[in-house]
């Protein structure tokens, strides 16, 4: 599946300050992250440090925060890494599978996801 792009809006959690941004959809990220200083700009706050791998194999903590997520009026509080500041913003699973959103990897776009329980 090739990449693409979605626009989301990320808010503090009270609200006040919110932006609207376009992600690469990363259905392999399991969270969404963005740049550092944009998560700042928001009065988004770490909540606590966790250790990431990267592809090359390289282990990193970074820090993760809590933000509103919407797209196509649908929101949800989710998990965002406060990422380097030249970072793209990257939409990951865990905030994909919160807005109940699935990838239609033919049209490159996001839809609505039924929620399966086992």
């Amino acid at each position: 599946m090739g990449t693409f792009s979605s626009s989301v809006r990320i808010s503090s959690l009270d609200g006040q300050n919110t932006v609207e941004i376009e992600a690469t959809v990363d259905t392999g990220a399991a969270y969404s992250m963005l740049p550092g200083s944009l998560l700042d700009e928001l009065g988004i706050e770490p909540a606590y440090t966790s250790t990431f791998e990267f592809a090359d194999g390289r282990r990193v903590d970074m820090n993760i925060g809590r933000a509103w997520a919407t797209i196509d009026g649908q929101s949800e509080i989710t998990l965002v890494i406060f990422g380097k500041n030249e970072v793209p913003p990257l939409l990951g699973a865990y905030t994909l599978e919160g807005l109940r959103l699935a990838v239609d990897p033919v049209n490159q776009k996001l839809v609505p996801a039924t929620p399966i329980l086992y």
